[in-house]
């Protein structure tokens, strides 16, 4: 990691700040070491005599491929605005670092197609894909409405999984156009 620039504007400098934002920046580059650079500013933007002193913290990081900017942590107390801006940019940096891992949990994405047979007795049917595949669902794999509210032609939304004996729907759901058959070509 680069040594941290630490910018002190619009009120004296201090020692014992510089340590501590040094501290801090240490701290974060042993959760990640693949730090390019790193800039914390510091300064008042405002000086209202009502309100008291207010510090900003604005801290810029570089790691490869991204910059992470946090800015306009304002509070009374330097050391509050400090640790406030650090946690923020803490939280950044794991969302960052999580997503170079491959851990972001990737959702589902859900196909579209439209019942072809129902069995109400025996509690299952069929829908045809709109990739033209024919997958098999229970009446407990139905979210909404109920197993017994869906007719053969309803547009449904649906996740396709592999089961033991070829693809199955989960989670169908009925789509608010009541019925493909009547819209398209199938």
């Amino acid at each position: 990691m680069q040594p941290v620039k630490i910018v002190i504007r619009d009120m004296p400098n201090s020692p014992a700040l510089e340590s501590h934002i040094r501290k801090k920046a240490e701290k974060l580059a042993q959760f990640y070491n693949r730090i390019n650079t790193f800039q914390v500013v510091i300064e008042i933007p405002q000086k209202h005599k009502r309100n008291g002193k207010l510090f900003n913290v604005r801290i810029d990081l570089t790691v490869p491929g991204k910059e992470l900017v946090v800015n306009r942590k304002l509070d009374q107390d330097v050391y509050v605005a400090v640790r406030d801006a650090f946690d923020a940019l803490l939280r950044q940096l794991e969302t960052y670092a999580r997503k170079r891992r491959g851990d972001v949990k990737n959702h589902d994405h859900a196909n579209y197609g439209y019942v072809t047979k129902l069995f109400p007795e025996e509690g299952y049917g069929f829908i045809q894909s709109v990739d033209g595949n024919e997958l098999y669902f229970s009446s407990s794999n139905v979210t909404h409405p109920n197993f017994d509210g869906l007719t053969i032609g309803d547009a449904v939304q649906f996740l396709g999984i592999t089961g033991n004996e070829g693809w199955q729907a989960h989670r169908v759901t009925k789509e608010k156009k009541t019925n493909l058959l009547e819209e398209t070509d199938w």
